[in-house]
C-alpha cells in the first residue's frame, strides 16, 4: 500500500485523528477521500467548509512522497490504520494514529500486550523488580509495551528480551531520532524482538509536548497498564489516565510511603487502581481475556529458583530481597562478622543467587 496519500491527508489542516478515522471508516481509504464529492464529505461529522476546501486544493503530494521515501531509507515501514498489521487494540480507541512508523515487526499476537511504565529516576529495587516482572509476563507470550525511556521503561524492554519474549517501544520522537541516546543499542534489540514505533514524522525531536500523545499509544496498544514506580508528577500517571479513558485496566505496584518514586503508584491505588504484588496477580486478573492464547496456562504460581547454598549462605539469602541491603546491616542481622558475611555473599554472587550493587549493597538476583 502506498503510504503517500495517508501522509497527505494527515497534513491537511482541520483533519485531526478523530476526523481522520471517521473519513477512513466512511470512504475506505485516503485516495477515496480526495476523490469524494463535496456533498459526501459534508456528510461526515466534523467536516467543515474549510476542511473540504483544503482537501480539494491540496498540493503537497511531493512532500508526502518525500516523507515516505525518508522512512524507507531509514529502514522503517509505514503501517496504516487499514493494514492487517496495525495493532488491533489501538485501532479500537477513539483517536488512533492514522499510521505508525515501524522498525521491526508488529504481530497479530500483540493483541495480548501489557504496558509496563514508571519513573525515569527509578530506584535499584524498582529497576530489578521491573526486569523480573516483565520477563515473567513476556515468557507467557504477552508482549511488553513501554516508552523506551530511561529507568523503568528500559528495564521493562530488557526483561522481555532476556526472557525471549516480544516487546514494543513507543517513541515520542521521529523513528530516525534516538532518544535517549544511550538506548541506541537497546532499540536495535527491541526491533529484533518486536518493534519500535512512533506516530511522529521523520526528524521530530523529543519535545515534552509529544510524550502525552505517545502515552496514549502505549496504553492503546495494551490490554492494561501497570505502573511500577512513579512520583506524583510522573508521565506514567498520564499513561494510566489514558488507559482508563480507553476502558483498559490500570495496575499499580505499592511502594514505601517514604519513597518519592512510590507516591504516584500509592496514589493510584487509593484512587482505585488494582494493587499487584507480582505478575501472577495480573495474569489471573486478565486470564478470562487470554484463555487459549498463552503459552502456559499454569499462571498462578511462579516456581522459586533453587541455588546450591550452604547453611550460613541460606541464612544470609533469607535476609536479602530486591531492596538493596548494606553489608553491615546484613552481617549484624545474621550475627556474623562483616568479613565472614562478605565472603559468603561473594560466594553466593558466583552462584548467581545475589548481586552486588553500588555502595556494598546486595540484592537477590531474580
Amino acid at each position: 500500500m502506498d503510504p503517500g496519500p495517508w501522509i497527505a491527508l494527515n497534513s491537511i489542516s482541520g483533519v485531526g485523528k478523530v476526523l481522520y478515522k471517521r473519513l477512513i471508516l466512511r470512504f475506505g481509504s485516503p485516495e477515496e477521500v480526495f476523490k469524494a464529492p463535496d456533498v459526501e464529505l459534508f456528510r461526515v461529522e466534523g467536516v467543515k467548509p474549510a476542511t473540504v476546501k483544503a482537501i480539494k486544493e491540496f498540493g503537497g503530494w511531493g512532500k508526502a512522497r518525500e516523507e515516505a521515501e525518508m522512512a524507507r531509507g531509514k529502514g522503517a515501514d509505514i503501517v496504516t490504520f487499514s493494514d492487517t498489521g496495525y495493532p488491533a487494540n489501538l485501532r479500537e480507541t477513539h483517536d488512533p494514529p492514522p499510521y505508525l512508523y515501524v522498525k521491526g515487526r508488529l504481530s497479530e499476537g500483540d493483541k495480548l500486550s501489557l504496558a509496563v511504565v514508571g519513573s525515569r529516576m527509578a530506584t535499584q529495587y524498582g529497576r530489578q523488580l521491573t526486569k523480573n516482572f516483565s520477563g515473567d509476563i513476556a515468557a507467557k507470550g504477552i508482549t511488553i509495551v513501554s516508552g523506551g525511556a530511561r529507568g523503568i521503561d528500559t528495564e521493562a524492554h530488557k526483561g522481555a528480551i532476556a526472557a525471549g519474549g516480544r516487546t514494543i517501544a513507543v517513541l515520542g520522537c521521529g523513528i530516525d531520532v534516538v532518544y535517549p541516546a544511550e538506548n541506541a543499542g537497546l532499540f536495535k534489540e527491541v526491533a529484533g524482538s518486536g518493534a519500535v514505533v512512533t506516530e511522529f514524522p521523520m526528524g521530530t525531536p523529543p519535545d515534552a509536548a509529544n510524550f502525552p500523545q505517545r502515552n496514549r499509544i502505549i496504553s492503546g496498544i495494551s490490554m492494561g497498564v501497570v505502573v511500577m514506580e512513579a512520583a506524583d508528577d510522573s508521565g506514567s500517571l498520564i499513561t494510566a489516565s489514558c488507559s482508563l479513558d480507553q476502558g483498559r485496566e490500570v495496575y499499580a505496584v505499592p511502594g514505601s510511603v517514604a519513597s518519592p518514586t512510590s507516591r504516584g503508584t500509592n496514589s493510584l491505588i487509593k484512587k482505585g487502581a488494582k494493587l499487584v504484588e507480582g505478575p501472577e496477580d495480573i495474569l489471573v486478573d486478565l486470564f478470562p481475556y487470554m484463555k487459549g492464547y498463552l503459552r502456559e496456562l499454569d499462571l498462578y504460581k511462579k516456581p522459586e529458583r533453587e541455588f546450591d547454598l550452604g547453611p550460613d549462605e541460606r541464612v544470609l539469602f533469607g535476609l536479602i530481597s530486591l531492596e538493596p541491603a548494606h553489608i553491615d546491616a546484613l552481617a549484624a542481622r545474621a550475627g556474623v562478622p562483616v568479613s565472614r558475611a562478605l565472603s559468603l555473599l561473594l560466594g553466593m554472587e558466583l552462584k548467581g543467587a545475589v548481586r552486588q550493587v553500588a555502595g556494598m549493597n546486595f540484592i537477590r538476583e531474580g
